[in-house]
């Protein structure tokens, strides 16, 4: 089965954090004999801030971000057995949408998956005539990065035949345990991207509660943050690629999850970062977001946050025992239950059964 899929970047994770899924997801459906091609632009850096080189289990195809290139992948579209368009490409996204589907196959699955649900969806009630939303009722499946119920509903009210949350998940052969490094040593370390829709989020439960305890060693990564206005206490050590995200992980007392705010509203939505955490055993501190206890259990695999004087108070009762303690029993929940091994299954099955379901119909 060939998949021909149209995403922001496999190979880098520079201002893509959808790189560590796509990822995850994708090498598990090579393993259930996938053929995938990922198609990706030359755009943002991105390519010359590699996290990996091309993978055995994906051929990438790297197009410049011009007009005429991006013509030239939609074409290949008409290859493939599945066609995947996600959001947030970056560059030609509604000219990509367009393209693919209208490219690919009368026998071939026309699949959205989206990284970025509570987003789109906002988009897409401010703009009745939206390429995606004109296109939803012609399209096999919507998938999406996270969500739950009420991003299901959204998107059905919309049009969308089907669609379904593949969350993000733990790949045990990258994310686990590591010895602790003096760089990244800290009490509480927080990872990510300044984002407009995150940025005073960060303020709350990372900024204000450093500023309050200025005995306390803190550091933030991700690109930025340098022209922000930091606390003493707070290192900020730019970007950090995905190979030193275990040792990022294992060298604090706590790691922080801090949702963008469309994420948070919507909840369902467990980042990247939450099961990274756990697959390095760390003791992970998130702010609240509604169906966190679907995944880990509130005070023994995870501590949830309201506020910063919720995080100030979980540190100030944190002990090195219990940290490991708490990181040791959220690794042992996401290997049993949230592995992209699983994830990969879930996905699999039910590209296939849409497939043949779409053909049987063909065939009437």
């Amino acid at each position: 089965m060939k998949m021909a899929f149209y995403g922001s970047s496999l190979l880098s994770s520079y201002w893509n954090g959808a790189a560590t899924y796509y990822r995850g997801m994708l090498s598990e459906l090579a393993k259930r004999g996938w053929d995938v091609t990922f198609y990706e632009p030359d755009a943002f850096d991105r390519q010359k801030h590699r996290d990996i080189e091309p993978p055995d289990w994906a051929s990438v195809v790297v197009y410049e971000a011009t007009a005429e290139a991006c013509r030239s992948v939609i074409a290949r579209a008409a290859e493939a057995d599945v066609v995947v368009k996600a959001n947030g490409v970056g560059v030609f996204d509604d000219e990509l949408l367009d393209g693919v589907m209208d490219a690919a196959g009368p026998h071939a699955l026309r699949v959205y998956w989206d990284v970025d649900a509570p987003a789109t969806l906002a988009e897409l009630r401010q703009a009745p005539g939206h390429p995606l939303r004109r296109r939803l009722p012609r399209i096999d499946a919507v998938l999406t990065y996270g969500g739950g119920p009420p991003v299901v509903a959204a998107y059905e009210a919309m049009g969308a035949r089907l669609c379904r949350p593949i969350y993000n998940a733990l790949d045990p052969a990258t994310h686990q345990p590591a010895p602790p490094q003096p760089q990244f040593a800290a009490d509480l370390s927080f990872l990510g991207n300044r984002l407009p829709d995150r940025e005073k989020r960060v303020e709350r439960f990372f900024l204000e509660p450093a500023a309050r305890n200025p005995q306390m060693r803190c550091i933030i990564g991700g690109s930025g943050w340098e022209t922000k206005g930091l606390p003493a206490n707070v290192a900020h050590i730019g970007h950090v690629g995905t190979a030193d995200h275990n040792a990022f992980n294992s060298s604090a007392l706590a790691v922080l999850n801090i949702a963008r705010d469309s994420m948070a509203e919507v909840g369902f939505s467990p980042a990247t970062r939450v099961f990274e955490a756990a697959g390095a055993a760390a003791c992970l501190i998130t702010d609240a977001w509604t169906g966190v206890e679907l995944f880990l259990t509130p005070d023994e695999e995870i501590l949830v946050a309201r506020d910063g004087q919720d995080v100030t108070d979980h540190l100030r009762a944190l002990t090195p025992a219990r940290a490991r303690a708490i990181g040791d029993a959220a690794r042992r929940r996401a290997l049993a239950e949230h592995t992209y091994a699983r994830r990969g299954a879930e996905v699999d099955m039910l590209l296939r059964e849409a497939l043949a379901a779409l053909r049987e119909r063909s065939a009437v």
